[in-house]
Parts: C-alpha cells; sequence; structure tokens
C-alpha cells in the first residue's frame, strides 16, 4: 500500500521532480530543473509559464501551483525590503505601513483601508515606534507578511496568535512561526503534538510554517486519508 503524505512533508525544502520525458519535452525539464536551483522568482515564473501547456500530473501541477506562490511571495518581501532600503537612502526613518501591504489581491480586496481613521491612528503609532529606539519586531519587510504571502482569495483559514514574540530573530510576521534554526514555540509544539495524535503526522524539526501561508498543498492524488488533505487544504 502506497504511504500517504503527512504535514511534515511539506516542510521540507521544495525537491526537484522527477519528471518523465514521455510527459514533458527536454526543453521543459531542463526550464524546470533550473528553477529548482535558482533563487529568482522571476526565472521560476517563467519556467511555470512555459510547461503550463504539459501533460502533467496532478501532483506536478500542485508543485508548479506552489512554486508560483513561492515566487510571488519572495517578490512581495523585496519589494517591501527595496521600499525600505529606498526610505533609508532618502533619510528617512521608516517607510509608511501603507506601503508594507503590497499584494494586489488584499489591495483590492480592502481598498483604502489603511486611510480610514482607525487604521491611520494605527499606522501612526506603529511608524513613530518603528522611528525609535525600541527594538520592533517582526522587521518591517515582514509586518504584513501573512497578508504578502497568502493571496487573499486563497485564504482558507485565519491563525491568530496570542502573545508576541520579544526575542531577535523570532517574529516574521506568522502566527505561531519562526524560522528554521530558531527553537520552536511551546504553543507550536503542542499543535504539531496534537496533529500527530489525531492524524499520525510527523513532527517537524522546525517552526517555520511558509508553506502553510501559502495556501497551495491541495488534495494531491497520492493522499490515501481524505483527513489528511481536507487538513492540509484548510491550513
Amino acid at each position: 500500500m502506497a504511504s500517504s503524505k503527512t504535514l511534515v512533508d511539506f516542510f521540507q525544502p521544495a525537491k526537484r521532480m522527477k519528471l518523465s520525458e514521455t510527459l514533458i519535452p527536454k526543453s521543459n525539464v531542463s526550464s524546470l530543473c533550473k528553477s529548482s536551483s535558482n533563487n529568482d522568482p522571476n526565472t521560476d515564473a517563467a519556467a511555470i509559464t512555459d510547461s503550463s501547456s504539459s501533460n502533467l500530473t496532478t501532483e506536478q501541477r500542485t508543485r508548479m501551483e506552489f512554486n508560483k506562490s513561492l515566487a510571488n511571495a519572495k517578490r512581495n518581501i523585496k519589494l517591501c525590503s527595496d521600499r525600505i532600503s529606498k526610505a533609508k537612502e532618502e533619510g528617512k526613518g521608516y517607510v509608511k505601513l501603507e506601503e508594507l501591504l503590497v499584494e494586489e489581491t488584499w489591495l483590492e480586496a480592502l481598498p483604502a483601508e489603511l486611510q480610514k481613521p482607525y487604521a491611520k491612528n494605527l499606522s501612526l503609532f506603529v511608524e513613530r515606534e518603528m522611528s525609535g529606539n525600541v527594538p520592533i519586531y517582526p522587521p518591517a519587510h515582514l509586518i504584513f507578511n501573512a497578508l504578502n504571502t497568502t493571496p487573499f482569495d486563497r485564504v482558507k483559514a485565519v491563525i491568530i496568535g496570542q502573545d508576541p514574540y520579544h526575542g531577535p530573530g523570532q517574529a516574521m510576521g506568522l502566527s505561531f512561526s519562526v524560522p528554521e534554526g530558531i527553537k520552536v514555540p511551546s504553543s507550536l509544539v503542542n499543535i504539531f503534538k496534537e496533529l500527530k495524535q489525531d492524524l499520525g503526522c510527523s513532527v517537524p524539526s522546525h517552526g517555520n510554517l511558509e508553506r502553510w501561508a501559502l495556501q497551495v498543498m491541495k488534495c494531491l492524488v497520492s493522499f490515501r486519508n481524505l483527513v489528511h488533505s481536507a487538513i492540509v487544504n484548510d491550513i
């Protein structure tokens, strides 16, 4: 019996797909292989476009969709970082909060939301704090990481954390998530334990939840357990 995939599979670095030459022309296989080892989001997106007409399996199409979403998330983060760098070059102490939400689907869903009185007051408070001497977490370019990573039309569940991160290198703009190499928060450890107890999922070795935020790991044909696919599809 074929083994089913668990959430731990989605916490591992993206692996190069083994693509059959009978399904994809050699030129397209070459493009995909290059994109898997290239960190340039534009290259990844180009490879996806070039291969979109190929007769791929469901799992291959899902992997390509994941790479496309990952490239978009990287582009958004870079755009925020560039805006912050430009502000520093111009001698500004901070970037306006409204300039750090760059995901187009959210801008369309929340037109002028950050211009409303309550949002302006909140933005001014955060901007004053950012321009002071007190460390602010997460870093400015990750303040809207949750929205810039997950397009509005892909949101299926909203996870809200209770406690803020208070140490450097921990916060990454995603509730419960910490970068690889950082101790996994006890609350996230409990979440992993529940998943293992309820569904038999393996416990990941780190707490980076970026793949949850990308929201593209849908039901794959290799999933044996419908509950597994439902959980992954929801978070």
